[in-house]
């Protein structure tokens, strides 16, 4: 993108770069707060009125050597004046705290992009624990970059010293220097950051608050006032266009949350959320924990058996049964899934992805957990699986697995990942006008040949009634072993089961006829490619096809959000390209789920390494694919 250098007014010293976007990436030690300074840094963008996608990046342990590149914690964010809908493809500036963050991080920056680096953080013990023989700040090696090495911690030493501050606890507030210069590189307002520092460190010391606010000034003031002209100069980034109303900053986990309370609202039911604490879902339970007057019940379970098992109980007593977990956590709930299947009640299960198999990489993102979703349990159990595509996106999402529990009777899988999860974007708050309820209505008729049989069934939608334990005349049993059709009792006939397995494979298989038919994201239905995405893959392939169709590809974009089952003319759609491609985090599993149900010759593109598609790997898949 080219740039245009403009004279500043404030600084005759300086330049001003104005640009339509920027993807700057925060980079430390896990103990440096990089979460923490660009979730404050995109707080401060987001006010500023720019479109943006963050790409929070965690290390795995939990307590890695100070200074090496196990602990390096990265925070990425993309902002802009138009659409953004990923993190970026390759960062315009890293702020790296010391040599490990730097090792770690410099594969994907681009050439020419600007480096500022702590340089008191490259002495000779961090630059042996980061594995470099010499200091690439003096080596020649990062020639391809514009590099600015600043003496961060000792600026930060003398910004604290008069609040009491020395040592390793005035260093933990050098992440706020680094914040101030970057808000000062991209004119952004400290104001907000002033007041939420008031707010966490304020009522634990004024003390601490003034430092680290200090901090976070004088590194605004050194950019204003030090005269390195470029390439240390102010960036504008005007804001984006958007609708108007209410905006906020939300990230998957968070919009789940709301979701399923919002879910709750529409179909007039109490939540009862059942959960093992687990990277990367654990938040959703701690938000929901705060959401007591919503008429939210939280339960943190000894282990992850215990807490689904928690969900169905709650969900036998008229609740909405909830369990949130992950993949390692998902593999411990498949036999009490099992039973919420064969009892058919409603449960919804959140499981937000990482990468495996078993531990895994906790804190990467994957979406190796759709065999696991649509076919990872013993017999025939299906089940409704459903995919968010974006951290807002969320929302909706938990909403639709809501309606589809309660209307159906059945469990159902929501899929989101750590990348979503973790990554904030723009949400403009919805009008809960708009959507439309739902109301649960539970089985009260006392019938007059005596016993009740659960297992009656709606003619249309084949599912069975819902009747709260303790209804005057309706007492009941339900559970895993078999029923009879015709009375509810348990039956081992042979017939029977082949009917009951029949029955509860037909109320799965018809949803797709209560669901939307499939649509075209981008494109037009039939021509050359059709590029099938799911889940987070979402951005990437969205800003791939329209830069391949604006250069005249003729790529198409087809997003699922029905893993199980596919909407009913999704066939029809494939069928109607000569190619299709499906770019997923996992080895391909939706291209196989494809050609088994369709006969299409679907080709993957795949990547496992933790991270999330960049748009220049999709791009070059699609040049491929057209060649």
């Amino acid at each position: 993108m080219a740039l245009d250098a403009v004279h500043s007014e404030a600084n005759p010293t300086h330049s001003t770069v104005v640009r339509e976007s920027a993807v700057v990436r925060f980079a430390g030690d896990s103990g440096d707060g990089m979460q923490l300074t660009g979730s404050q840094f995109t707080l401060s963008t987001g006010l500023a009125g720019n479109a943006l996608a963050t790409f929070p990046d965690y290390p795995a342990e939990i307590r890695a050597p100070q200074g090496s590149t196990f602990g390096v914690s990265a925070f990425q964010i993309n902002f802009g004046s138009a659409s953004v809908r990923t993190a970026g493809d390759d960062p315009d500036v890293l702020i790296a705290m010391n040599p490990a963050a730097l090792k770690v991080n410099l594969p994907v920056m681009r050439p020419g992009a600007l480096i500022i680096a702590d340089a008191g953080a490259f002495n000779e013990r961090n630059l042996r624990k980061a594995g470099y023989d010499a200091n690439p700040l003096e080596d020649g090696s990062l020639a391809p970059f514009q590099v600015v090495a600043l003496e961060m911690s000792r600026l930060t030493l003398d910004a604290v010293k008069p609040f009491g501050f020395a040592g390793g606890d005035a260093l933990r507030c050098k992440n706020m220097w680094a914040l101030g210069l970057t808000l000062w590189m991209f004119d952004r307002d400290r104001e907000p950051v002033v007041a939420w520092i008031r707010s966490k460190f304020g009522k634990k010391s004024e003390a601490l608050a003034d430092a680290n606010i200090a901090a976070l000034n004088a590194g605004h003031s050194y950019g204003d006032t030090v005269e390195i002209g470029l390439p240390l100069s102010q960036i504008q980034v005007a804001p984006a266009a958007l609708a108007p109303g209410l905006y906020r900053t939300i990230t998957g986990n968070d919009a789940t949350a709301l979701g399923l309370v919002a879910g709750s609202q529409l179909c007039g039911l109490p939540i009862f959320l059942g959960s093992y604490p687990i990277t990367p879902a654990s938040v959703i339970l701690h938000n929901l924990s705060h959401l007591k007057e919503y008429d939210v019940t939280t339960f943190q379970a000894e282990d992850e058996i215990a807490a689904i098992c928690s969900a169905i109980g709650a969900s036998y007593a008229g609740k909405l049964g909830v369990t949130t977990t992950s993949g390692p956590g998902m593999a411990l709930k498949t036999e009490a899934l099992g039973l919420a299947i064969m009892s058919e009640l409603p449960l919804v299960i959140v499981n937000v992805q990482r990468g495996g198999p078993s531990t895994g990489l906790p804190t990467k993102t994957e979406q190796s957990d759709l065999y696991q979703a649509v076919y990872g349990r013993n017999g025939d159990a299906p089940l409704p699986v459903i995919a968010a595509r974006s951290p807002s996106d969320c929302f909706d999402a938990a909403i639709e697995a809501v309606h589809l529990a309660v209307e159906f009777m059945t469990p159902v899988i929501l899929l989101t990942d750590g990348y979503m999860a973790n990554a904030a974007e723009p949400w403009r708050v919805p009008d809960m006008s708009a959507y439309e309820p739902f109301p649960v209505t539970f089985y009260d008729r006392v019938p007059a040949e005596g016993r009740v049989n659960p297992y009656m069934r709606d003619p249309k939608t084949l599912k069975r009634i819902w009747i709260k334990p303790g209804t005057p005349g309706l007492t009941h049993r339900i559970g895993g072993i078999e029923r009879n059709y015709a009375s509810g009792e348990i039956s081992y006939d042979p017939a029977n089961h082949q009917k009951m397995t029949d029955t509860r494979k037909a109320k799965i298989d018809g949803i797709a006829n209560f669901i939307p038919e499939q649509e075209v994201t981008a494109g037009a239905p039939g021509g050359k490619l059709a590029v099938v995405g799911w889940g987070s893959t979402f951005g990437a392939i969205e800003q791939a096809v329209q830069r391949a169709r604006a250069g005249g590809a003729d790529v198409s974009h087809i997003h699922l959000r029905h893993i199980w089952p596919l909407p009913r003319n999704l066939g029809a759609l494939l069928r109607s390209y000569e190619r299709i491609l499906v770019p997923e985090m996992n080895t391909g599993q939706l291209k196989t789920l494809l050609r088994d149900q369709y006969l299409v010759d679907a080709k993957s593109i795949n990547k496992v390494s933790g991270q999330p598609f960049r748009i220049a790997e999709i791009e070059a898949a699609i040049e491929q694919a057209l060649a």
